[in-house]
Order: structure tokens, then sequence, then C-alpha cells
């Protein structure tokens, strides 16, 4: 049973970070958008992904995630778990700061530019880069 609940636990983080990946790049989209249409496209296109993809996913991430900790619990007693929870921890907190950054577009009340998104979408891949060192090299 285990295995089964890792193979879904990895497809659920694979999914949560391609929208944390892709929102922000949308984002850099819609602050460079001068036209309307454009505007009402990019809005649908980051409702779409942040509600019908990267919420769910995000949500299967965790649920899995405890699910095979209670299964492994002498993981919570290693330094490694704690940092990599601490990075789960900051990037769910990014995900819903994706969320806020959604409401001022759909709002039309964003106020910062492309290059601003642009420094913001590579947060993740510090977030990444850490958790798989972690979970592969587990270093304390």
């Amino acid at each position: 049973m285990y295995l089964w609940i890792k193979a879904f636990h990895i497809m659920a983080v694979v999914t949560w970070f391609a929208g944390l990946f892709y929102l922000p790049r949308l984002f850099v989209y819609h602050a460079m958008s001068e036209d309307q249409p454009s505007r009402d496209r990019f809005k649908i296109m980051e409702r779409k992904l942040y509600r019908g993809i990267m919420l769910p996913s995000m949500v299967a991430t965790l649920g899995l995630g405890v699910w095979l900790l209670t299964l492994q619990p002498a993981w919570m007693q290693q330094g490694w778990m704690h940092a990599k929870l601490t990075l789960v921890a900051l990037l769910v907190i990014y995900h819903f700061i994706c969320g806020a950054q959604l409401r001022r577009f759909a709002n039309d009340s964003n106020t910062r530019s492309h290059v601003f998104y642009r420094w913001f979408n590579e947060a993740p891949v510090l977030g990444l880069v850490g958790v798989v060192l972690l979970v592969v090299l587990k270093p304390f």
C-alpha cells in the first residue's frame, strides 16, 4: 500500500508544481497585456488553473503526504523531514499568495509589473530544489 500512496503523492506534487510554475508565468503575460480581450482571457485561464488544477493537487499532495507520514512515523524524528516540511509550508503560503494575486488581476487592481512576476515566478524553483535534495539525500 505504501508504494501506491507514494506514487500518487509524487503525481500530485508534479501536478501542483506545474501550476506553481505556470500561474506566475500567466501573471507575467497578464501584466504585459494591453487589450481587454487578452486580459479577460488571462483571467479565465488563471482562475481555471488555480481552482481546477492547483488547489485539488495541493490538497492531494498534503493529504497523501500526511498519510505517508502516518505509515513512516520515524521520519518525524529526522531533521531532513522537518526542513522539508518547512519548505512545504512555505510553498503552501506561496500558493495562497498566488491566489491573492489572481484576485487582484480578477478585480483589475494589479499594480505590479511583469518584471516583478518574472522574479516571483522563480520562488517555487527554489522550493522544489530544496525538497527534492532533502528527500533524496536525507542529509541530517
